[in-house]
């Protein structure tokens, strides 16, 4: 029977436990996925003294059938969209742009929120450890790896407290590491294994963003 969290904060700090190896380096870069992956990332930053942001991703979705996705748009200013899909449902170049540019006012919105006039942090020849609550079908969390991957980062490593097993082996063939501590089968949702997993809301985002930067800003 696979363990229960408390709730993120103690998710997070399990983690960052087997996290570790990557403490202390200067190399590493702690992203969560808003809004439930933050509290878990914060816990995972603070255990190894890394600098810590948010990773936003947005769903491209096709014309019609918003829930489709057709692409993603990132922090960072980066975009990917399945060529194939394009294809294969006709999407053209105009419709492609009204949609990224109406997803990107969006994320910009959020990265206002979240960083206030903070610049989105290097990722080039970085370790980036990226963080959420768990993984279902990781539909996010791979746009977010196809996205950081244009940034060129020198590893990648995901890092959850729970996941679908076959989404956790999946990701296995995508990044470098793979770092899930629970893998239930049967798995249904993620907030099954949490005790407490109360939605984490735009401020709390915001304030562990802030106390993050502070302590980053404080002299060695």
């Amino acid at each position: 029977m696979a363990a229960r969290f408390q709730n993120r904060i103690g998710a997070g700090r399990q983690l960052a436990a087997k996290l570790l190896p990557y403490a202390g380096r200067e190399d590493v870069l702690v992203l969560g996925l808003p809004r439930g992956g933050v509290p878990v990332a914060f816990e995972i930053a603070m255990a190894l003294d890394a600098p810590l942001d948010v990773f936003i991703v947005r769903k491209l979705g096709l014309p019609g059938h918003e829930e489709f996705g057709i692409g993603a748009i990132a922090s960072g200013d980066v975009r990917v969209v399945d060529e194939s899909v394009l294809r294969a449902y006709d999407v053209d170049p105009e419709a492609l742009e009204r949609i990224t540019v109406r997803e990107r006012l969006e994320l910009e919105r959020r990265e206002r929120l979240y960083r206030d006039d903070r610049s989105f942090p290097a990722i080039e020849n970085r370790v980036v450890i990226l963080v959420d609550d768990g993984l279902a079908t990781g539909s996010t969390m791979r746009a977010a790896i196809a996205a950081l991957r244009k940034k060129g980062p020198s590893k990648i490593v995901i890092a959850v407290p729970v996941g679908a097993r076959e989404t956790c082996t999946a990701m296995a063939g995508l990044v470098d590491e793979v770092v899930c501590l629970e893998m239930p089968d049967p798995f249904y949702a993620v907030g099954l294994w949490y005790d407490d997993f109360e939605q984490t809301d735009d401020g709390e985002v915001h304030d562990l963003l802030e106390r993050a930067a502070a302590r980053a800003a404080r002299p060695r």
